[in-house]
């Protein structure tokens, strides 16, 4: 379908202020000031029990967190989500608004990572610093009124490479048992693999290809981590044995085919995998613009639903 009203004003707005993601500057302390120029908190938020922050012990230091607990006693499943950003910019309070959505509506505790940046803290520090969140939540949940038993992961953009990256390391190092999955425009495969919506999005359409190059210039530490699944999983030569997933995409975005892609690898693979193309849309509709595309709303119930889905399975 034609490009969404709200998303061509995103995209028109981001124009006008100098927003788009696209690297105008090659630094990465000033694509993150710029970012934080750029957006703003919502003036109206969905109500949860609380939010606080805290940290998880990770293995270069304290990981910061957010935790938004529903109304109600718990125990309470949790959803473990990471930020987008390209590895390299982005934080807690961009996705404040989808975290909240989520925690309210699926009745679980939402944990939101604050994991390590690149291009100081290159790969694998953010992969890293994922999965202990994630193992720290099943060993000390209780704390937070967390079930150990009912934990789900997801991400938008690089976020959600960090959740299939999880679901992998579970997987591979007996980790914690993971119930779902949730992929949003996630970073599976290279810019330079040839897909069709990286050319037919390169540009203009708010994030970019010169973007994710970019990216890529910061996160990987040379040419070699490039083969390794636990930084793009579509290299995995074994998808078999992965927790069911849910992957979103948006119509109009350089990584919509790679989320495609994983999804029906998942599925040959002998696992659950489930995709929404959201029709469109852009880069960044479920969390960064959660509060600009009316549609992301539509994204937010499909993931609601997949969640209590999900718990209700592992409770059973």
């Amino acid at each position: 379908m034609p490009l969404h009203p709200e998303a061509r004003r995103v995209i028109e707005r981001a124009r006008d202020t100098n927003s788009d993601p696209a690297p105008i500057v090659l630094d990465a302390q000033a694509m993150r000031e710029g970012f934080q120029l750029s957006w703003t908190m919502p003036d109206h938020l969905p109500a949860v029990g609380s939010v606080r922050d805290d940290v998880i012990p990770g293995p270069g230091g304290d990981i910061p967190v957010r935790i938004y607990t529903p109304d109600g006693a718990g125990p309470f499943p949790v959803f473990v989500w990471f930020h987008g950003g390209g590895w390299t910019i982005g934080c807690l309070d961009e996705n404040e608004f989808a975290c909240r959505t989520v925690a309210a509506g699926a009745d679980a505790v939402v944990v939101s990572v604050d994991y390590r940046l690149a291009p100081e803290n290159p790969y694998p520090a953010a992969a890293d610093d994922s999965y202990a969140a994630v193992r720290w939540l099943h060993e000390h949940g209780e704390r937070w009124s967390v079930d150990p038993d009912r934990i789900a992961v997801g991400g938008e953009s690089a976020g959600g490479n960090l959740a299939a990256v999880v679901a992998l390391k579970a997987r591979d190092l007996a980790g914690p048992p993971i119930a779902l999955q949730v992929l949003v425009s996630p970073v599976v495969g290279h810019p330079d693999d040839g897909r069709a919506s990286y050319a037919d999005f390169a540009d203009g359409y708010f994030m970019s290809k010169a973007s994710m190059d970019w990216f890529f210039e910061q996160y990987p530490r040379d040419a070699a981590d490039l083969a390794d699944p636990y930084l793009l999983p579509l290299r995995a030569a074994d998808l078999s044995g992965l927790p069911p997933a849910l992957v979103l995409g948006a119509e109009y975005d350089v990584l919509r085919d790679e989320g495609e892609d994983y999804a029906r690898a998942l599925r040959a693979a002998g696992n659950d995998a489930e995709t929404i193309r959201l029709d469109g849309l852009i880069h960044g509709f479920f969390g960064l613009l959660a509060t600009d595309l009316t549609d992301a709303s539509k994204a937010h119930a499909h993931v609601i639903h997949a969640l209590r889905d999900a718990f209700a399975k592992e409770r059973s």
